[in-house]
């Protein structure tokens, strides 16, 4: 099965959520993006944030941990019913990341995947590129993060 076949063109489907603890926020930094906003709470609320904010590259990674829980149990969900899911590889790249506002101390975040399209690789035979649309808003439903990513799957 391709993802082709799985999803239409346009096909948003929900994928997890992610809540943004101080806790995680703090440790995520601390590892990866050691800017004050993220960081110090006390100096985050001199910044132009206001507040301790999650980096950007966490909501990311946070997106991914949804997608990969979700793509395993559509996996599952696939087998048991005598389907055979598409072989999916890893992203050559991604595009349009943005950023669009903060997330803040215990705000949940929602990430969804809309499948754009897919087409075989002319250069690799049996090898094809998916590009889908990658999406998180807040609690109130406000779009936090939106990239557009390509993922390869193969025969």
């Amino acid at each position: 099965m391709r993802m082709t076949e799985l999803y239409a063109a346009g096909e948003k489907s929900e994928i997890g959520t992610y809540v943004f603890t101080e806790e995680k926020i703090l440790s995520f930094a601390r590892k990866y993006d050691p800017q004050r906003f993220h960081t110090d709470k006390d100096a985050a609320g001199d910044t132009m944030f206001g507040g301790l904010c999650a980096s950007g590259w966490h909501t990311t990674a946070a997106w991914m941990q949804c997608f990969l829980k979700y793509w395993m149990a559509e996996i599952d969900r696939l087998k048991s019913e005598g389907l055979a899911p598409p072989n999916l590889g890893p992203s050559p790249g991604f595009q349009k990341l943005q950023w669009l506002k903060p997330v803040f101390v215990d705000e949940t975040v929602s990430y969804s995947v809309t499948f754009l399209s897919g087409r075989p690789l002319a250069s690799r035979p049996g090898w094809h590129v998916n590009s889908i649309l990658c999406e998180g808003v807040n609690q109130d439903g406000i779009a936090v993060i939106r990239f557009e990513s390509s993922v390869l799957e193969f025969e």
